[in-house]
């Protein structure tokens, strides 16, 4: 398999992700909140359902790419998630049988799935793409990447919007179905070339060889005082990211309130995320011709800046005093958010040893399901007690640690 055809293996992926999670969640709160009828509690509760199912497997599904295949890590990992998303789309059918649990309760169930199957892919598939390239413009390739997914999104968005009028559930079944077509289609045409199976040891089991994977992920974290202090930025930005994440949406719905318009919440949602999707791709072309991912300092700097940015906007929607005012923030959240991600995603693999990248990056991403299985519940108590406003507030708070951490990086040598 040559390096030009697991690139595209590696767009296709990225774009039919995006593909399916934009049609879900474009529109899910519509489901969440007036189908569903779940209060600001419990919509961050369901949150952190997820990611402490994410805390408590991550480490154990990235050990498993790191031992034995990254690519049988992320086809397992797409059913998951399908199955996941398809059983929450069924909950609006599934809570009107007699004796069973109730509609949150399988709720609970679907993001118990749904952190499953993502543990299986987070990490691996950035393995995989960086081991078949041999590191060779990642930077560009994760750019691109970013470029393919915000394109995706307009289709999601647009899919999402037109199912959710029809009814609110089928966005969920829509992209669960995805997520199945897309794990048969890797099956069929995903290779793995650069990546080498571990060597058992004589009568080692596969657990002992996992323990040994584990332990010596743990090693290299522990020998490096830049990732244990990214892995602090992680926790802390995941405890804020999951108040924002969850909570924006019915802000706007309940807090803000929309224009007295012909238009359905729907179709507004919709609007927004275009729009969010459009000014992201713009943000990423001109980051992709002026950024340059190879100096240290340079990239940390932009990341102390975009944090720095992000709390203040979260803040700033807090405070929001109408409607259009809220939305403006939302879409420069949604443009820091595009840059973000690449960057850091270049920058972090740039640092990880090869042998031991799924399992590393599997115990960031823990670090981060920590950070908002921690920080969510407090958040989500401080709406439902007092409002969506001081959630958000809050959210904007917990931000402070980790713009206090890029500085640090930033004034290193």
């Amino acid at each position: 398999m040559n390096k030009y055809s697991a690139s595209q293996i590696y767009l296709f992926m990225v774009f039919m992700m995006s593909l399916a999670s934009s049609t879900i969640f474009t529109t899910y709160s519509i489901y969440y909140v007036t189908e569903l009828g779940l209060s600001p509690f419990q919509l961050v509760l369901v949150g952190t359902v997820l990611e402490i199912t994410v805390l408590v497997f991550e480490g154990i599904t990235g050990v498993v790419a790191d031992t034995y295949s990254r690519k049988l890590s992320v086809i397992i990992g797409m059913l998951v998630l399908g199955c996941a998303f398809i059983l929450e789309g069924s909950i609006i059918w599934i809570m009107k049988l007699p004796e069973l649990l109730p509609a949150f309760g399988w709720l609970l169930m679907s993001q118990i799935l749904f952190g499953l199957g993502w543990t299986f892919v987070s990490g691996a598939d950035t393995a995989w793409i960086v081991d078949e390239l041999e590191g060779e413009e990642t930077g560009k390739l994760f750019m691109r990447s970013k470029r393919f997914a915000l394109s995706a999104s307009l289709l999601g968005i647009a899919a999402s919007t037109g199912l959710s009028v029809i009814s609110p559930n089928l966005p969920f079944l829509t992209g669960g179905v995805v997520y199945l077509l897309l794990g048969l289609l890797l099956i069929r045409y995903m290779q793995e070339t650069g990546f080498t199976r571990r060597e058992r040891e004589p009568h080692s089991s596969p657990l002992r060889e996992m323990g040994r994977t584990w332990v010596s992920g743990a090693s290299v974290l522990r020998q490096h005082p830049l990732l244990l202090l990214l892995t602090v930025v992680t926790l802390f930005n995941g405890a804020a990211s999951e108040g924002y994440d969850r909570l924006w949406q019915i802000h706007l719905i309940e807090g803000v309130g929309f224009p007295d318009t012909a238009l359905s919440m729907a179709a507004w949602f919709g609007l927004i995320s275009a729009a969010g999707v459009l000014l992201g791709l713009a943000a990423v072309y001109f980051a992709e011709k002026t950024n340059e991912l190879q100096h240290e300092r340079k990239v940390s700097a932009l990341l102390f800046i975009l944090a720095t940015v992000r709390m203040c906007c979260i803040v700033l929607l807090a405070l929001a005093p109408d409607f259009w005012a809220a939305v403006a923030v939302v879409l420069a959240l949604g443009v820091i958010q595009s840059i973000s991600d690449p960057v850091y995603t270049t920058w972090l693999n740039a640092k990880l040893p090869g042998k031991n990248r799924a399992t590393l990056l599997s115990m960031i991403s823990q670090s981060d399901a920590l950070g908002q299985s921690a920080g969510g519940p407090v958040v989500g108590y401080i709406g439902s007690r007092v409002s969506v406003r001081a959630s958000l507030l809050t959210a904007g708070v917990l931000l402070l640690p980790v713009i206090a951490l890029y500085g640090k990086v930033t004034r290193k040598r």
